[in-house]
């Protein structure tokens, strides 16, 4: 949480944090503006401070919605800023932050870089500041133990905000459902009423219409993916391909607010009309671990552990694991959960990142996703939902949904 800011900038000498960027799709900088419109900005956080928030002027009135205090852009004009640099349009950004940082009273020290811009750029710009600034040096939080620390435990608020993106994403589930099954069925594909084959890309657009409808968004794609395809963890599925009778589908939906707010993250196994035996038990053994590990869970508790029991149970069920073969295609090859917020992948980790500080901490949101995969028999299974300690230190699932293999379909 914010409040634990301060403390870990102290812990690791760090003088500044500097955010650059949107404030959409961009999360370091959403954590504090909010879902506002500020479309180039940089944020400069100190110890004990209130954030400071360089913004275009004629987008001010949003920027003051933020609550940080506020230093228009306009105060470095670029006529201002090409004449100190001698005309070299290069240097004129790094004068233009170092500017920046002189009046936020950063001088010297670490200043810790988050946010999004062009690497390139960003790079030169990084590097120029030295002329200006030698005593300061940009660094990354390649360890997440600075802000993107901080921001693994959620307050009731962001709690409360992904809870109704759960409910958004699976009431997206539930029309999806509703949509396969109302759908007739020839020669083993669906059909639509005037006959046509219903396709993934049909099903994938549709989604993001109700996603819409709800005021949600889906930045980074659904995985909708059927047969061979299911059994490739990622795969995002084959958008011209028509959905046939009887095959694993992968559908794993992980919308978020718009602008790039919080995240939800739910998978769900089906098979249209009927499904192979092998299907069957392979899902059966996957709600089995799933139900195991869920569980165990306790408040506190490391993270990396609940990867380990998986692998065993797996094994114990005669399936490779990332356990006994890192690099395995088949069986269960990836971990257990991960973290969730304003991005979809983030701390705590479970797999192979995890360390003493990604534990089940009270305000921790994770997934729980086991599953298994054998692309030879064009079978994948996963099942997935999203938790958190709340703030009552109770394990909870934030948006329940049944967990069927089969969708009925017209024959």
């Amino acid at each position: 949480m914010k409040e634990q800011l301060d403390d870990l900038m102290k812990a690791y000498d760090v003088a500044a944090i500097l955010i650059i960027g949107s404030a959409d799709h961009n999360p370091a900088m959403r954590y504090f503006t909010g879902n506002v419109h500020v479309s180039r900005g940089d944020l400069i956080i100190k110890p004990g401070e209130k954030p400071v928030l360089i913004h275009d002027a004629f987008e001010r009135d949003e920027a003051a919605r933020t609550g940080c205090d506020l230093l228009p852009n306009n105060k470095y004009p670029f006529v201002d800023l090409i004449k100190e640099t001698n005309g070299d349009r290069t240097r004129v950004e790094a004068r233009r932050l170092a500017h920046i940082l002189e009046d936020c009273h950063v001088k010297s020290g670490k200043v810790v870089v988050y946010g999004q811009a062009d690497a390139g750029k960003a790079f030169s710009s990084f590097s120029g500041v030295s002329e200006y600034l030698p005593d300061v040096e940009f660094i990354a939080d390649w360890e997440e133990s600075i802000l993107y620390r901080a921001m693994t435990t959620k307050d009731e608020n962001e709690l409360e905000q992904i809870r109704s993106m759960g409910k958004i994403t699976t009431g997206v589930v539930g029309k999806t459902a509703d949509f396969l099954s109302g759908q007739k069925v020839k020669n083993n594909t669906l059909v639509a009423a005037n006959g046509d084959p219903v396709t993934i890309g049909q099903v994938k657009r549709l989604i993001n219409l109700w996603l819409a409808e709800a005021g949600a968004e889906n930045p980074e794609g659904t995985i909708f993916s059927m047969g061979y395809d299911s059994a490739v963890p990622h795969s995002t599925g084959n958008n011209k391909e028509a959905i046939r009778i009887g095959e694993t589908i992968v559908f794993d939906i992980f919308p978020c607010q718009v602008g790039g707010g919080y995240f939800y993250d739910f998978t769900r196994t089906w098979c249209l009309g009927h499904a192979p035996d092998e299907a069957v038990q392979l899902h059966q053994q996957v709600k089995r671990v799933y139900d195991r590990i869920v569980s165990q869970l306790k408040v506190n508790d490391l993270c990396r552990p609940y990867q380990l029991k998986t692998c065993e149970l797996f094994e114990e069920m005669g399936h490779t694991t990332v356990k006994t073969d890192r690099n395995t295609e088949k069986g269960y090859n990836h971990a257990i959960g991960h973290g969730l917020g304003l991005r979809v992948h983030e701390k705590p980790w479970f797999g192979d990142k995890a360390d003493e500080t990604d534990i089940l901490a009270p305000g921790a949101v994770f997934t729980v996703e086991p599953g298994l995969y054998y692309p030879e028999k064009k079978i994948g299974v996963r099942i997935e939902d999203t938790y958190c300690v709340n703030h009552k230190n109770k394990i909870e699932c934030m948006a329940e949904y049944p967990y069927d293999l089969v969708i009925p379909v017209h024959g």
